[in-house]
């Protein structure tokens, strides 16, 4: 009796020593795949399609973190299987699990047909560490959205021609606007470009003043030349030369024409067409005075400057034309003409290269719109 109690426990113990080597040698078996499995899934984003339009097929691969791996490529208008084209892709989204051990890739293909069948799927194949691995089959069915009329054919109808789109004015609004703004700052940069070139301001100023008739301006230029008393001084050339000046001035706004730039013969030659022969020989002899004085160093006397003054108030007096009550109240006005310093100059032609490449964007903006309302 004892010896077989013995011989059992001695089987018990065995029997318990190889359940649990069964277990680990199971446990190990195990764990070794489960580290290194890799899994590929392919599927569609539905069962089927109408003709012409598109599906998508997502493939799914789950492997090792560190594992490489390769998924299938296409090209564009490669055909899967006869009846399906290949379209375009997704990039690949990388996604980690199991602390950074495991990864999941997932990709998506689109493709289309253009023939109504039940498509088969072959697998998808992807390369992990230069091991081949296939997803299952799929089956694709494409239809036509529509049913046709095969008895009465009257009915069919082929392709319509191109439409034109309808005139939209919200597509064109701002391609005119922006027209518009072009145009004015082309005009714009073409004026201070051309102010600056000419050194001209680019804002008129203009001064209004009241209108005095040309004899009394000149009367009063020549009560100046009395109150100075520079027909009594030695220098006749100073007093003669403000005088004829006068006289010249009173000529150029009494009859029009620019005496202060012509010669004494060529005044008295122009004034014979308007004025009388005893009027032009006295200021005939006092332009004479003049010259000599001016240009020969000619010598006069205090009484020859004192006549020569009278013939000028003369000369006026006789030739003067009164004004009427508008002409009175007309003012004149007056350009006034500042210089531009150095540095606004610099400001403005920054300014102008600033506006210029504004510019320029504008218009290739509207060129690029334009270009995409027209398409």
């Amino acid at each position: 009796m004892i010896r077989i109690e013995n011989r059992q426990c001695g089987q018990q113990g065995m029997g318990r020593v190889l359940r649990y080597v069964a277990f680990f040698i199971l446990n190990c078996a195990l764990c070794i795949p489960s580290m290194a499995q890799v899994t590929v899934e392919a599927t569609l984003d539905s069962a089927g399609i109408y003709i012409g339009k598109r599906m998508g097929i997502t493939l799914e691969v789950s492997a090792d973190a560190k594992s490489i791996v390769e998924m299938p490529q296409f090209d564009s208008l490669q055909m899967i299987v006869p009846g399906v084209e290949f379209l375009n892709g997704t990039p690949v989204d990388t996604e980690f699990v199991n602390d950074g051990k495991r990864m999941v890739l997932r990709k998506k293909y689109y493709v289309t047909s253009f023939d109504t069948a039940l498509y088969n799927i072959p697998p998808m194949e992807v390369k992990v560490d230069d091991k081949v691995h296939r997803s299952k089959n799929l089956g694709m069915k494409v239809i036509i959205p529509f049913e046709v009329d095969t008895v009465h054919v009257d009915s069919i109808f082929g392709l319509k021609g191109e439409m034109e789109p309808p005139f939209v004015w919200e597509d064109w609004s701002l391609v005119l606007w922006l027209s518009i703004l072009s145009v004015i700052i082309t005009v714009m940069l073409i004026y201070v470009a051309v102010r600056l070139k000419d050194n001209k301001p680019i804002i008129k100023r203009i001064k209004t003043k009241k209108r005095i008739a040309p004899h009394k301006v000149a009367m009063q230029k020549i009560e100046e030349i009395k109150e100075d008393k520079l027909w009594q001084s030695e220098d006749s050339k100073e007093y003669y030369t403000q005088l004829t000046d006068t006289i010249r001035q009173y000529i150029k706004e009494r009859y029009g024409f620019n005496a202060l730039e012509m010669t004494s013969f060529e005044i008295i030659t122009k004034l014979q067409e308007v004025n009388d022969e005893e009027a032009i020989n006295e200021l005939r002899e006092l332009f004479q005075t003049a010259d000599l004085v001016k240009f020969a160093k000619y010598s006069t006397m205090i009484n020859e400057n004192d006549r020569n003054l009278v013939t000028a108030i003369a000369y006026i007096n006789q030739t003067k034309q009164e004004e009427t009550e508008e002409q009175k109240a007309q003012p004149e006005e007056i350009v006034v003409v500042e210089p531009h310093s150095q540095m606004t100059k610099r400001l403005l032609i920054a300014g102008v290269v600033l506006a210029a490449g504004v510019l320029m964007g504008v218009v290739g903006y509207l060129c690029y719109r334009i270009y995409m309302l027209t398409l």
